[in-house]
């Protein structure tokens, strides 16, 4: 999970090549999203992969990568998760993703990795505010800890460790993640 600055405020000693930065509308306002460790999006991008499986396997829905979602009235914010699931119950696969900056459906399941530069205080937040627009379950991976906290409500929490499986259940029943695979030794 990336976090906060503002939207327009450069660098101008950096000497790197400008790139596209990500963001997300908080109480209004465009705030960038730091960006994630090397090691956290190489998580996401695993996760995203398996889910997809799964849920193209089973015509269950959509699974996307850092995708900007309109949460609705009830928080007023845009979020973006680095991995999310959208139930075909909420967006049917026939149904094209809209070509607009955001998404305008709450997702089944979010997934938040935490980077270094995430604040806990911030992480809890997100999770509570996916809670109240209307998604089921929201897991928050960290690496540091290799841990996955599995809600499936704001104060409903499961901590799974490296020896755990993930469990999609609610929210992606046929989904099963031995997290040795994840947080295992890579070459």
């Amino acid at each position: 999970m990336a976090h906060t600055s503002v939207v327009g405020v450069e660098d101008e000693s950096s000497e790197s090549p400008t790139e596209e930065q990500l963001y997300e509308v908080v109480d209004g306002q465009p705030v960038e999203l730091a960006p994630m460790s090397a090691y956290a999006v190489w998580i996401a991008t695993v996760l995203a992969r398996q889910l997809g499986l799964v849920t193209e396997q089973h015509h269950l829905g959509w699974t996307v990568q850092e995708m900007l979602f309109d949460l609705g009235p009830a928080v007023r914010q845009k979020r973006r998760p680095d991995v999310a699931f959208v139930a075909s119950t909420r967006w049917p696969r026939a149904q094209r993703i809209p070509r607009t900056e955001a998404w305008t459906v709450v997702p089944t399941l979010a997934v938040e990795v935490v980077s270094p530069t995430d604040r806990f205080d911030d992480v809890v937040a997100k999770v509570a505010e996916y809670f109240q627009a209307g998604v089921e379950q929201v897991w928050v991976v960290v690496p540091s800890q290799e841990q996955v906290h599995v809600y499936t409500a704001p104060t409903a929490l499961r901590i799974l460790t490296r020896a755990d499986t993930l469990y999609g259940e609610p929210a992606i029943p046929p989904f099963r993640y031995p997290l040795t695979e994840l947080f295992g030794e890579r070459p």
